[in-house]
C-alpha cells in the first residue's frame, strides 16, 4: 500500500519506503526528498535496512513532521515577457488574480524563458460539484458518490479555466490565441501512467484485450469508449475478413477454368483504339491479366458477400449497443446527460451565472445549409478536374514514347489519378476542418450540441471528399463516353475514358486498394512519427533541467510545524516533461473516430467491388490500437478526462452508413459489375437459353455478345479513326474494331438486348434493397439493445436508491 503511495508522486523517479516509529516516509534518492505516507508503528527491519534514516535519543527519525503535498490539477505555461510586451503581461497577471479570487491556489515557478503556472483547485469546489450532481438527474446514483477522482478533478478545474474571463472580456482560448499563455494541459500520473503502458500501450500486448476500467479511470469515459468501441469493430471485423478471403480465393480457382477467361486470353477481336491520333487497335487478347484480376472479385460470390455485409453492418451497431450498455451500467453513467453536466458546472464556477439559453434563427440555419451545399459542390467540383486530369494524363500517356505506359496509358491513369485523389483528400481535410469550424460559430449553440455539429458537418465534407471519385468510378465511367463516331468530349477535345471489356469493376478496385492502402499506412506513420519527432524536437529546444534538489522545509506560522513541499526543481522537472509532449485538444479524440469510421464507410459502402477491404480494415485496426494507445500515453499530454455514456453523434452517422452501404452494394453489383448481364446472356441469350442442354458452357460466346462493331466503310467512324490507328499489330490494316456496347452494327442504336439488361439492373437493385433491409429490420428486433443482467441491474440500483432517499427523509 505504502510503496503504491510513494510511487504515485509525479515529481520523483527514485522512491523507497522507509518507516519510523511516528511516521511512514516516501524518501526520494534522486532528487533527495523525504514525503509523510501515514502514521504507524515502526519496522525495524526497514529502519536497519534503509541506514539513511537516522534515530534520535528519544528513538525517533531526526526528520521533522511534514504533510503530503496536493496534487496539481492543472498547468498553465507562458513565455517570459520582456519590456515591450507590456501589455500581454498585464493580461496575463489579471487573469492570474481572478483566478485567484476564485481560491484557486496558484504556484509561480520560472525556468529561463518558460513560466508556469500550479494551479490547485480547493475541495469546496469539488464539494459543491458533487453535492449538485447528486440532487440532479445527470447520472445514476451510486455508492462511489463521495469520491471525487482526480480526473473528474481535472475536468472541473479545465471547465473553469476556460470560463474565468478578464475584465475586457477575453477568456483562456482567446489569452492563448494572443499568445498571451504558450499552453496549458494536466499532469500525467507517473505510477498509471507506467501501468497502462505495461498492460496496454505497447507494441506487444496487439493481441491481448484492453483494460478498459483502467483506461476510463485515467482518460475518462469518453476515450475509454472510443477504445472500447474501436476493439469491439476490430473484433467483429474478422468474419467478413474470413469471408472476404475466402470469396477472392473463389475467384482465384478460376483462374484457368472460366470460360470467360479464356475467351478473353485465346480471342483474336481487334479492339477499337482507347485514346485520339496515337492510339493504334489492338487485340484483346493483351488484356489477359486483367480479366483473370476482375473474375477475383466479380463473380457469383461477391453477390452473397455484399448482402452478408450490409446485415453484418446491422448486426454490428445492435451488438455494439449491448456491449456499451454493460460497461456504461457498470460506470454508472447510464443516465448521463452533457447538458446537464455542464449547466451544474456553470453553477460551480459561478453561482450567480445566467444559463445559455437555446438559440434557434431560420436565418442563420439557411445561412449554414447554404453554406455546407456551396462547399459540397466545391467538393463535387474536385472531382470533375481529377476526371479531367485522368483523361489529360492518359492521352499524355499514350503520345509518350515509353512503349510500356503508351500501351497501358488507361490504366497508368487510373493509378496516378488515384494518388492525386489521395492527395486531394489530404489538402481538404484540413479545409474541410475550418470551414466546419466557422459554421458553427455561426450557430452559435452550447459545447455539447456545437461538438455534435462539427462532427456531422466535418463527417459529410470528408465523406464527399473521399467517395465523389469512387461514385463516379462506380456508377459513370464508361457509361457516359459514347461510341464511335460519337464519343463525348471534354471541351472537344479529350474523349472520356472507357471501361475494359471484362467490366469496370476493376478500376474501382484499384482505385480503392491504393486509396485505402496509401491512406492507412501513411496515416500511420506520421501519426506515430510525427508526435515522435515533436517530441524529440522539444527536448532539444529546452534546457535540461539539473538533477539537483536540496531538501525544501517552508515554516507554517499558523499551525506552528515545518512542512516539506516538492521543491521546485521536482515540480518543475515534472511539469517540463509534461510540457515537452505533444499538444492536445478537444478535437483531438474527434479524428481518431473519423479516421476509423471513414474506414468503416470503406469496409462496407463498396465492399462488393474491394472484398478485401475487411481483411485490411483488421489489420490496420490491430496495430492502431496500440498506435494510439502509445501515442495517448507517452507522446502526447493528458486529455481531459471526459464523461460521457455513449459514442455520441457516432452511433447515427453509422447507421446512416449501414443504410447507404445496402444502397450502394445493390447499385454496385446491379450496374457497376456484369453480373446482370451474365445472368441474361446466361439465360435468354446463350448456348442454355429456354432451358436448352449443350455440351457447351453455358457462358461460352459472351464477350463477343457484349462487344459491338464500328466499320470503316461509316463516314463518322473514317472522321474518327485514322488509318494510321487502323493498322492492327501484326501490321495488317483492318476495317473495323469492336467495343464494349450493346449498339446495332448499322446506325449505333442501342438493341433490345441492352434495355432488357437495364431492367432487370433495376429490378435486381429494387430485389436486392428491400430484401436486405427487411433482414436488417429483422437483426435489429431480434437483438435487445441492453443484456437482461443490466437492465435488471438498473432497476435495482434505482430502487435502492430510492430507498435510501426514503430513509433519510424519515430519518
Amino acid at each position: 500500500m505504502y510503496r503504491e503511495v510513494c510511487e504515485s508522486f509525479n515529481a520523483a523517479e527514485i522512491f523507497v519506503l522507509v518507516e519510523s516509529r511516528e511516521e511512514a516516509f516516501c524518501i526520494c534518492i534522486q532528487p533527495p526528498l523525504i514525503m509523510p505516507v501515514h502514521k504507524r508503528q515502526p519496522s525495524i527491519e526497514l529502519l536497519e535496512f534503509m541506514g539513511v534514516v537516522k534515530e534520535n535519543g528519544n528513538d525517533q527519525t531526526s526528520l521533522p513532521p511534514v504533510h503530503t503535498p496536493l496534487s496539481y490539477d492543472y498547468v498553465l505555461v507562458a513565455k517570459t515577457i520582456d519590456c515591450q510586451q507590456r501589455e500581454a503581461f498585464k493580461k496575463q497577471t489579471e487573469y492570474i488574480e481572478e483566478l485567484k479570487k476564485k481560491n484557486l491556489k496558484v504556484t509561480k515557478i520560472i525556468d529561463d524563458d518558460l513560466v508556469f503556472y500550479g494551479i490547485q483547485a480547493p475541495k469546496e469546489i469539488f464539494e459543491k460539484y458533487r453535492y449538485l450532481l447528486k440532487v440532479s438527474d445527470a447520472c445514476n446514483w451510486s455508492s462511489d458518490q463521495n469520491v471525487v477522482p482526480l480526473s473528474t478533478r481535472i475536468r472541473i478545474v479545465h471547465f473553469i479555466l476556460n470560463h474565468t474571463p478578464i475584465r475586457s472580456g477575453e477568456n483562456l482560448r482567446n489569452l492563448m490565441a494572443m499568445k498571451v499563455f504558450e499552453a496549458r494541459f494536466c499532469l500525467h500520473e507517473k505510477r498509471k501512467q507506467r501501468e497502462l503502458k505495461e498492460s496496454w500501450a505497447r507494441w506487444t500486448a496487439c493481441l491481448q484485450g484492453q483494460p478498459i476500467t483502467a483506461v476510463r479511470n485515467y482518460f475518462g469515459e469518453k476515450v475509454a469508449l472510443y477504445y472500447l468501441w474501436l476493439g469491439w469493430y476490430t473484433y467483429l471485423l474478422i468474419a467478413p475478413a474470413l469471408i472476404g478471403a475466402i470469396v477472392f480465393l473463389y475467384g482465384l480457382a478460376f483462374f484457368n477454368s472460366s470460360p470467360l477467361i479464356k475467351e478473353v486470353c485465346e480471342a483474336d477481336t481487334v479492339m477499337c483504339p482507347l485514346c485520339d491520333k496515337r492510339c493504334k487497335v489492338w487485340q484483346l487478347s493483351d488484356t489477359c491479366t486483367y480479366a483473370k484480376v476482375s473474375l477475383l472479385f466479380d463473380n457469383e460470390g461477391t453477390v452473397l458477400f455484399a448482402m452478408f455485409m450490409a446485415v453484418w453492418a446491422t448486426l454490428f451497431l445492435e451488438f455494439w449497443k449491448r456491449h456499451r450498455a454493460s460497461y456504461v451500467c457498470e460506470w454508472k453513467v447510464s443516465d448521463w446527460c452533457e447538458e446537464e453536466e455542464e449547466l451544474i458546472l456553470e453553477i460551480v464556477n459561478n453561482a450567480n451565472c445566467e444559463p445559455k439559453k437555446y438559440k434557434h434563427s431560420y436565418l442563420r440555419s439557411t445561412l449554414v445549409l447554404i453554406c455546407v451545399t456551396i462547399m459540397i459542390l466545391v467538393i463535387i467540383g474536385l472531382t470533375h478536374a481529377l476526371v479531367v486530369f485522368r483523361v489529360i494524363v492518359a492521352v499524355l500517356l499514350a503520345e509518350g514514347s515509353w512503349e510500356f505506359l503508351s500501351n497501358h496509358s488507361n490504366s497508368g491513369a487510373m493509378m496516378l489519378g488515384a494518388v492525386f485523389h489521395y492527395l486531394i483528400i489530404t489538402i481538404m481535410t484540413r479545409v474541410n476542418r475550418i470551414v466546419a469550424m466557422k459554421l458553427c460559430d455561426i450557430e452559435e449553440t452550447s459545447f455539447a450540441t456545437t461538438e455534435k455539429s462539427f462532427t456531422v458537418k466535418m463527417f459529410t465534407f470528408q465523406f464527399f471528399t473521399y467517395f465523389s471519385s469512387l461514385f463516379y468510378v462506380a456508377f459513370f465511367l464508361g457509361r457516359i463516353n459514347g461510341h464511335p463516331g460519337g464519343y463525348v468530349r471534354i471541351a472537344g477535345k479529350w474523349r472520356l475514358e472507357e471501361c475494359h471489356p471484362s467490366g469496370c469493376l476493376t478500376d474501382l478496385f484499384i482505385q480503392m486498394a491504393i486509396i485505402m492502402v496509401l491512406k492507412q499506412t501513411i496515416s500511420n506513420v506520421f501519426e506515430f512519427a510525427g508526435p515522435w519527432f515533436s517530441r524529440w524536437l522539444k527536448r532539444r529546444n529546452t534546457k535540461k533541467l539539473q538533477r539537483k534538489c536540496a531538501h525544501c522545509y517552508l515554516k507554517d506560522e499558523s499551525e506552528g510545524k515545518y512542512g516539506a513541499e516538492l521543491c521546485e526543481n521536482c515540480k518543475l522537472r515534472d511539469w517540463l516533461g509534461n510540457y515537452r509532449l505533444n499538444d492536445v485538444d478537444s478535437f483531438s479524440l474527434f479524428h481518431e473516430f473519423l479516421e476509423m469510421v471513414i474506414q468503416f464507410s470503406f469496409t462496407t459502402i463498396f465492399v462488393a467491388a474491394f472484398p478485401l477491404a475487411p481483411l485490411l480494415a483488421l489489420i490496420n485496426n490491430i496495430i492502431e490500437i496500440r498506435l494510439d494507445a502509445i501515442k495517448m500515453v507517452t507522446l502526447e499530454r493528458r486529455l481531459v478526462p471526459k464523461k460521457t455514456n455513449d459514442i455520441g453523434v457516432w452511433i447515427n452517422v453509422l447507421e446512416a452508413i449501414g443504410v447507404l452501404a445496402v444502397i450502394a452494394n445493390g447499385l454496385v453489383i446491379g450496374v457497376s459489375s456484369d453480373f446482370i448481364p451474365r445472368l441474361v446472356y446466361r439465360y435468354r441469350y446463350g448456348p442454355c437459353a429456354n432451358g436448352t442442354v449443350t455440351d457447351i458452357d453455358c457462358m461460352a460466346g459472351y464477350i463477343n455478345n457484349s462487344l459491338s462493331i464500328a466499320r470503316m466503310d461509316d463516314k463518322n467512324i473514317r472522321n474518327e479513326f485514322s488509318s494510321y490507328q487502323m493498322v492492327a499489330p501484326s501490321g495488317l490494316n483492318v476495317s473495323y474494331c469492336s467495343y464494349k456496347d450493346y449498339r446495332s452494327n448499322q446506325d449505333y442504336s442501342l438493341t433490345p438486348q441492352y434495355w432488357l439488361i437495364l431492367a432487370v439492373r433495376f429490378a435486381f437493385v429494387i430485389l436486392f434493397e428491400h430484401v436486405v433491409v427487411i433482414c436488417k429490420f429483422i437483426a435489429a428486433w431480434f437483438v435487445p439493445s441492453a443484456p437482461i443482467q443490466v437492465k435488471n441491474d438498473r432497476l435495482f440500483d434505482r430502487l435502492k436508491r430510492l430507498k435510501e432517499e426514503l430513509s433519510s427523509f424519515e430519518a
